[in-house]
C-alpha cells in the first residue's frame, strides 16, 4: 500500500475567468471545488490507477469535513488527524490566456498535542505501506524538520519515502535521505546556493544528493519535461505537446506516477514514462489532480527518454 501524508491539505476552489485582470469585477459560471493540498493530489491520482492508497495528515473545521466527504464518495481510504483549527481554502483563476493565479492561504496551526497524535498514528501506519509519499508546505505550529522526522521512522522500517516539498522543510528532509526527491530548477539553486544556467549545472548541482544517498532526483523543467538522475546516469525526459487546460497538479500527478510504479515494481525507465505520462495526462484536465488513464496510455509510448552517463 502507498501512504500518502498532506500536513496541509485544502480545498482547490478554481474559477475560470475571461481575460482576467487585477482591480476588475468578473462573474463566472465555470467554477469547481475540489479536495486539494499536493498529497491528496497524489491520493486521487493513484486512486484512479485502482492501486492501494491511504490519506493522512491534518484536517479541521467544516473545510476538513468537505474533505473527507469528498474522498469518501471516491472510496479513498484515509485515516487523518482532526485538529481545533479550520483546513484552509486555495483559489486559482485560470484565465482565457492560459495564466494561472493563485491565492494560497497559510492554514490552521497546529499545536503540540495534536503532532503527537499525528506521530503516534503515524508510526502505526508505516507497518501497513511499503511506499510513503510526503507533499507540499507545512502549516503553522509544525516544526521545519518535520519530514526529516518522518523519513527517519520510515527509513528505520525499510520504507521507500518521496518527499516533494521546497524550503526548509526540503533542505531539512534530504538530511534523512529519501528515496526520491522532485525539486524544479529555482528548488535546486536554493539548496546547492548558486544559480542554475545550463544542464551542467543542475549535473553539478545533484551530485552531492546522490553521494548521500539519495538514489533518484527527479528535476521537473515543465513542458520541457525533466532530467532524472539515479546512481551514474542521467535520463534526459521529453514529453509530447499537448492542449494545456491546467497545469496545476501535474508535479503531484508525476509523483503518483512515481509511486505506482514502484508499488508495481516497474524497471525504472518505465518508471520514468509513467511519471510523465501523468504529469502530461494531468495538464490536459481542468480538475487539479486528475489524469485519464486513456491518455495516460497513450502518452506513454511518446515519452522519449534518452539515458546518459555522468
Amino acid at each position: 500500500m502507498i501512504l500518502t501524508i498532506t500536513l496541509n491539505p485544502s480545498i482547490d476552489r478554481r474559477y475560470d475567468v475571461k481575460d482576467f485582470e487585477k482591480g476588475k469585477i468578473f462573474r463566472t459560471n465555470e467554477y469547481q471545488y475540489t479536495a486539494g493540498g499536493k498529497g491528496i493530489n497524489v491520493t486521487k491520482v493513484i486512486n484512479t490507477f485502482g492501486d492501494p492508497v491511504l490519506a493522512t495528515g491534518f484536517l479541521g473545521g467544516r473545510n476538513g469535513t468537505y474533505i473527507i466527504d469528498k474522498l469518501a464518495k471516491m472510496n479513498i481510504e484515509n485515516d487523518f488527524i482532526f485538529i481545533n483549527g479550520e483546513t484552509r481554502s486555495c483559489i486559482n483563476i485560470a484565465s482565457s490566456d492560459g495564466s494561472n493565479t493563485e491565492i494560497l492561504e497559510s492554514g490552521p496551526t497546529i499545536d503540540e498535542e495534536e503532532l503527537n497524535k499525528f506521530y503516534q498514528l503515524y508510526d502505526s501506519l508505516l507497518d501497513k505501506c511499503n511506499i510513503i509519499c510526503a507533499s507540499g508546505s507545512l502549516p503553522d505550529g509544525l516544526p521545519v524538520d518535520i519530514y526529516n522526522e518522518l523519513i527517519k521512522r520510515a527509513n528505520k522500517k525499510e520504507k521507500k519515502f518521496i518527499l516533494d516539498t521546497s524550503g526548509k522543510p526540503l533542505t531539512k528532509g534530504i538530511i534523512e535521505r529519501p528515496y526520491l526527491i522532485k525539486p524544479n530548477k529555482e528548488e535546486l539553486s536554493k539548496l546547492i546556493g548558486r544559480n542554475i544556467n545550463s544542464e551542467e549545472d543542475i549535473i553539478r548541482g545533484v551530485k552531492g544528493f546522490i553521494e548521500n544517498g539519495i538514489e533518484v532526483i527527479c528535476i521537473s523543467l515543465g513542458d520541457k519535461g525533466a532530467l532524472v538522475f539515479n546512481n551514474e546516469y542521467m535520463y534526459r525526459v521529453d514529453i509530447p505537446k499537448v492542449a494545456v487546460m491546467n497545469t496545476v497538479g501535474s508535479g503531484d500527478s508525476m509523483v503518483a506516477g512515481f509511486a505506482v510504479s514502484l508499488l508495481r515494481g516497474y524497471d525504472f525507465e518505465s518508471m520514468l514514462r509513467l511519471s510523465s505520462a501523468c504529469g502530461t495526462a494531468n495538464a490536459m484536465e481542468l480538475e487539479t489532480g486528475k489524469v485519464d488513464l486513456d491518455n495516460v496510455d497513450k502518452l506513454i509510448n511518446m515519452i522519449k527518454i534518452e539515458k546518459i552517463k555522468i
